[in-house]
């Protein structure tokens, strides 16, 4: 069997990788974090939808691409590589039954764990299973995000599907209590498959182009005269990231081509730690700079901590996985 991508792959992943690339390149990300989360380019969004990106899954009967998963979680892992900001995943997954959605003239957001992002800039609002509701986000509070780019609410009571969500890395800015697991007062279901696999197919890309990025400053930044690639500790901080990276790329990838929910918990964990330990990584690297507001880094690094967030918790994932080996059904 070839595990390899097909030629209408790889032209599907640079056919994305050019559109963001002349999009929404290093100064249209910038320009985007100095607006502070306000104000979603809906121009780009129109042109996201043009182009196909929301529509991926939908059959072309109904208007859509009429592709499939493997296809959607290559244009994600794009979208995670340039931190391209809005509720992709959740527009995405309202191709067909949100009006508007798969052309890019609608913003869909959704809630997960009470959490949802990009509420004062979207259409509707969903639940982690994909129903819409007028007040889905009635009493919604303001958080104060980690990520410049991905503001959030808190919605205390949640969608009746939606899954408790652990302490966030964001700030409450209302009177309200903490996020917690108990902050969730309805009746507890599982979040959304394949919303979780497409946010790890984002977190692939983000980890990916951190791994880049911190390769290319240890070939380029020089030290007691030779680049610091040469020390071993740069070489091991660097061998590592990639390591996790193919990990995560090859669960990613056979959990697009399997759509198991068992499947998908592994990829999800996988890329989370890709994303997030490879951005941790990649400050090292970089050394003091790399804290620096001037540098890129710390933003993958945020974005990651915010998708950990989102489809459920890590430990509801590795609760799955111990589920389906105590049930003898581990492969």
């Amino acid at each position: 069997m070839d595990f390899r991508l097909t030629e209408d792959q790889i032209a599907l992943r640079d056919g994305v990788r050019a559109l963001l690339a002349g999009r929404f390149g290093p100064e249209a990300l910038r320009a985007a974090v100095a607006r502070g989360g306000r104000g979603l380019d809906r121009t780009l969004w129109r042109e996201l939808g043009e182009a196909g990106f929301f529509s991926l899954r939908l059959p072309e009967a109904d208007g859509g691409v009429g592709l499939g998963l493997p296809e959607a979680v290559l244009a994600f892992e794009e979208a995670g590589r340039v931190l391209l900001p809005g509720p992709l995943v959740a527009t995405h997954l309202a191709a067909g039954e949100v009006a508007g959605a798969a052309t890019g003239e609608s913003v869909v957001t959704a809630v997960y764990g009470g959490l949802v992002e990009w509420l004062d800039e979207s259409d509707a609002v969903r639940d982690g299973a994909g129903s819409t509701a007028e007040d889905g986000a009635a009493g919604a509070v303001p958080l104060t995000s980690v990520d410049p780019l991905t503001p959030l609410h808190r919605v205390p009571g949640g969608f009746p599907a939606d899954p408790p969500s652990p302490v966030s890395p964001a700030r409450l800015t209302g009177p309200t209590d903490p996020i917690s697991p108990t902050g969730h007062t309805g009746p507890i279901g599982p979040p959304d498959p394949l919303a979780t696999l497409l946010t790890a197919a984002e977190q692939l890309g983000n980890a990916a182009r951190t791994c880049e990025t911190a390769v290319q400053h240890a070939r380029t930044r020089e030290q007691f005269g030779q680049p610091i690639g040469a020390f071993q500790a740069v070489k091991h901080l660097c061998a590592r990231m990639l390591v996790r990276v193919e990990l995560a790329r090859a669960a990613v990838y056979a959990a697009a081509v399997t759509a198991d929910p068992v499947d998908i918990a592994a990829a999800r964990l996988l890329a989370d730690a890709a994303a997030v330990r490879g951005a941790r990584d990649c400050l090292q690297v970089h050394g003091g700079m790399g804290f620096t507001w001037e540098s890129d880094v710390h933003l993958y690094l945020k974005r990651a901590w915010v998708r950990t967030r989102r489809g459920g918790s890590a430990t509801e994932s590795e609760e799955l996985l111990a589920d389906d080996l105590v049930s003898g059904a581990g492969r």
